[in-house]
């Protein structure tokens, strides 16, 4: 009987290897003929923009294309740095102060999407990602072939935060119903990455844009959100064929950037412990108790226990070769990188509490 105190790494595993299978993957070598408008919005930027600047500049297969980059007040030489590289191949407006009531990227984005016009289909993209040249096409044949009004690639992940960054792809992969997600209306019921974002522009305006999500933290969810109660559809994709996010430089530079937004991600302290509760009992657990069991010779808990620890290692192999990420050794550190998580939500609350978050420069 104690054999089935398995079942539950078992189904997440399952669970995680069906999504796995079901993951949408945006087709290479697209064309569209569609007008299609990337916009990247850029603040302080000058260090790492130019890998990203220069794939935009690259993409094929999409007949009308224009590329909008604001400057959102940079000091640091950015809109210098775009005018070198692109020249007229990009139109660069500068953005205006957040107005009251407004977040930085929200108002950048809203001001980005409005100089877009009356383009048919708007591509979000942060200064950290790289596109391969026929990204933005993929991306939107995917956008209608799924029939949806927002997409969601996720992009392959680099640079640092090995422990904890391929806990983003993983956490869906294993605890989202995909499907279930893509046809349920409830906003509740919404995932999305900000990094790269493929919306239908009338979709987009019928969800209120960003001006619906303009103090939100987690703009990219709240979008998702706000286009489900428009009664659009979303979906989430693997993009890491097509593209990659070297989203932070440093572990520093990982804290501060998880202090920002993950007190934002569970709706109260109260369900922020609950959940790390829970993957400290599921991931950090088994291990623990397999070494307990083993110096006082309890055979039968020590196998289980490491049958569930190699379980939980198996489903982070899963979600890494199915969304380009390190399958090898990295999931074998599963319970530190929960551990770490844990600290990382922590501090974030702390952080909050004391009214010390900012990003950029400016307060959050």
């Amino acid at each position: 009987m104690m054999w089935l105190a398995l079942l539950p790494w078992v189904a997440l595993t399952g669970h995680t290897l069906v999504n796995a299978a079901l993951l949408r993957r945006p087709p290479r070598g697209a064309t569209v003929t569609e007008r299609v408008a990337v916009l990247l919005p850029l603040r302080d930027e000058a260090a790492r923009v130019t890998p990203c600047l220069e794939s935009l500049l690259g993409q094929r297969g999409v007949a009308d294309l224009e590329i909008i980059v604001l400057d959102d007040g940079s000091t640091d030489g950015t809109a210098e740095l775009v005018r070198e590289l692109a020249g007229d191949k990009v139109r660069l407006p500068t953005g205006a102060p957040p107005a009251p009531g407004w977040l930085g990227k929200p108002y950048a984005c809203a001001q980005l999407a409005e100089a877009a016009g009356d383009r048919d289909v708007l591509v979000f993209v942060d200064a950290d990602v790289v596109l391969a040249p026929d990204a933005v096409a993929g991306g939107v044949a995917l956008l209608r072939s799924a029939q949806v009004t927002l997409l969601s690639p996720y992009p392959r992940i680099t640079g640092a935060g090995r422990l904890v960054q391929p806990l983003l792809q993983w956490s869906w992969l294993t605890f989202l119903p995909l499907r279930r997600m893509e046809r349920s209306p409830r906003p509740s019921l919404a995932a999305a990455g900000g990094q790269w974002l493929v919306v239908d522009r009338a979709g987009y305006q019928r969800a209120g844009g960003h001006a619906a999500v303009r103090d939100d933290i987690l703009e990219d969810i709240g979008l998702a959100r706000a286009v489900k109660r428009s009664g659009g559809r979303i979906a989430l994709a693997d993009g890491s064929r097509l593209a990659t996010c070297h989203m932070y430089a440093s572990w520093r530079e990982l804290a501060d950037g998880y202090a920002k937004s993950l007190w934002a991600s569970f709706g109260s302290p109260g369900g922020a412990a609950a959940v790390v509760l829970l993957l400290m009992l599921l991931y950090v657990a088994p291990p623990v108790t397999a070494a307990l069991a083993l110096t006082s010779a309890t055979v039968d808990l020590a196998l289980v226990s490491v049958c569930a620890y190699l379980t939980g290692v198996l489903g982070r192999v899963i979600a890494a070769a199915a969304t380009g990420g390190r399958t090898w050794p990295d999931p074998l550190a599963q319970p530190i990188s929960i551990l770490v998580f844990a600290a990382l939500v922590a501090r974030s609350f702390a952080r909050r509490r004391q009214g010390r978050l900012s990003w950029r420069g400016r307060p959050v």
